[in-house]
């Protein structure tokens, strides 16, 4: 992905900014959301997993699927 970028600098040479199109702009932002979205659905296996192993750690009876579905 080639980005036309145009960068601001001051007096002295350093860079305090950049532009870029906003088209490119949406793109980043874009596949940004998606990355954030496929980070939080492993986020959550990776928490019902951890739940699913403390319940079957546990000696105690479980909750069925209904009572859980009941108490929505």
């Amino acid at each position: 992905m080639k980005i036309a970028i145009q960068y601001v600098n001051d007096i002295n040479g350093n860079t305090q900014s950049m532009q870029l199109p906003v088209a490119e702009w949406v793109k980043i932002l874009t596949k940004l959301e998606k990355y954030e979205q496929e980070l939080q659905i492993k986020s959550d296996l990776a928490e019902a997993f951890g739940q699913v192993k403390k319940l079957r750690a546990k000696k105690t009876a479980k909750q069925t699927l209904n009572e859980f579905l009941n108490e929505l």
